[in-house]
Formats: C-alpha cells, structure tokens, sequence
C-alpha cells in the first residue's frame, strides 16, 4: 500500500480559544495530504480539473483523539482505503511527529465529475492512469 506522509507546523491562527488545533484545519491537512499522494503517484489535481473535471467529496469521517497545540509538529498520513473505477476513499492518519501517538484518523470519499454539470464519470475511462496508479497504490 502506498502512504504519502506529509509534514505539517501547527500554526497559531489554527488554533482555538483553548489552544488546540481547530477541529475544521483537520479537513486542510487532509486535503494537502491527498494533494501529496496524488502527486506521488504521479498526476496532478490542476491536471484533472484542467481537463474538465472535479472529484468532490462526498462524505466526511473524523475520528478525534489527542488534540495537537501551536508549536507542534504534525505528520499526515495519506493512503488510498477504497477504490471500485467510480470512487475512491482516502484514509488517514494525523499523528504527533516527535511521539508518533495517533491525533486523528478520517477518511474521505470521492467520485469524478465533470465540471460544467457535476455528472458522475468513471475514472477507469476519463483518466485510465490514475485508474491503474489506484489499483496499484491499493496493493
């Protein structure tokens, strides 16, 4: 299985009034984790979306743990958990760098549309590659 781990600082503006990372920043990190796995497998979003398409999320599941504090350091785990050619589920796991303990775990759910109607595709056909770099990726 293929992970992308991505570095984050914990700044001060993600934090609350009580000094934890804002529950919502989670959902950034996750969206730049996907971004580095995406471009580890070797493709780009701006590519697909150039072309005409979007992959929104259709669901959204986070588990909250042990809350991260500005001046940490964070790493994002990213990982493809599902993929059927229609849609794909991300996993994830945000731990604490120096400690390695377990933050958050989530997942996200995607599916190709095109851009000017929303229109399911299927990846499998739209954008074989990414089709066989999931597959693969899911090994």
């Amino acid at each position: 299985m293929e992970i992308a781990e991505t570095i984050i600082e914990v700044r001060y503006a993600e934090t609350d009034q009580m000094g934890v990372v804002y529950h919502n920043n989670y959902l950034v990190w996750m969206e730049i984790g996907r971004t580095r796995l995406i471009e580890q497998l070797g493709f780009r979003y701006f590519d697909m979306e150039e072309a005409g398409y979007l992959s929104p999320v259709l669901d959204v599941h986070i588990h909250y743990g042990k809350p991260l504090r500005y001046g940490q350091k964070a790493v994002v785990k990213t990982w493809i958990k599902g993929y059927d050619g229609l849609r794909v589920t991300y996993g994830y796991e945000i731990c604490y760098e120096e400690t390695k303990e377990v933050a958050i775990t989530g997942e996200t759910e995607h599916v190709c549309v095109t851009k000017e109607d929303f229109r399911p595709v299927s990846l499998r056909r739209t954008f074989p590659n990414w089709h066989e770099a999931y597959l693969k990726a899911l090994e």
